[in-house]
């Protein structure tokens, strides 16, 4: 059963591979309905590339139809016309509001939450929340398929292969210390 409860993915959660790996795993395991779109999906694309040149553009736009593929319904297009109605400290991150509100989303999952203030968020019923502090309040709907998110992300991790306490060292390295300790105790699954 997929939940109503609606998340915006910023662009900096989707930047890290692991980091996008993992959101994607838990969308597509339908605990929450998770949505973007595509300049989103262009703004972390262009990031990356500009950090990464051993990336080609076609590996990434592969990734890309693969994060649609998994997650149904995750694109929201139709929202440009509010952009302009949305006050922001960084006028370039309007977009991500305008989307939230036309895709009905209930939070913006982002790493920035100091460009998205609750004074411009609050009217239109949002809020922006960290990674780590949105996957572990999924503890309390199902712990079960955020484990086997882990597993799941772990286990393609292939070449080459880590160890379920690399992983975790992986997603602590991308700023989900509370993740981590919720994904402790199952170790020996992961």
């Amino acid at each position: 059963m997929l939940s109503c409860f609606t998340v915006i993915y910023d662009a900096c959660v989707l930047y890290p591979a692991p980091l996008r790996d993992f959101l994607i795993e838990l969308a597509a395991a339908r605990l929450f309905r998770a949505r973007w779109t595509e300049a989103i999906h262009d703004e972390w694309i262009s990031s990356l590339l500009a950090r990464r040149p051993d990336l080609s553009r076609d590996r990434l736009d592969r990734t890309k139809e693969l994060m649609n593929r998994a997650v149904p319904d995750c694109l929201v297009s139709g929202y440009e016309p509010l952009i302009p109605i949305i006050t922001l400290p960084d006028p370039d991150d309007r977009h991500v509001v305008a989307a939230a509100i036309y895709g009905r989303a209930d939070a913006i999952v982002t790493f920035n939450l100091k460009d998205f203030p609750n004074s411009s968020l609050a009217p239109h019923y949002l809020e922006a929340i960290h990674p780590d502090e949105f996957i572990s309040a999924q503890k309390d709907l199902d712990e079960a398929k955020i484990v086997i998110a882990a597993q799941n992300c772990r286990e393609r991790l292939v070449n080459p292969s880590i160890s379920a306490e690399g992983y975790l060292e992986i997603l602590r390295r991308q700023g989900l210390p509370k993740t981590v300790a919720l994904l402790c105790p199952f170790t020996e699954v992961i």
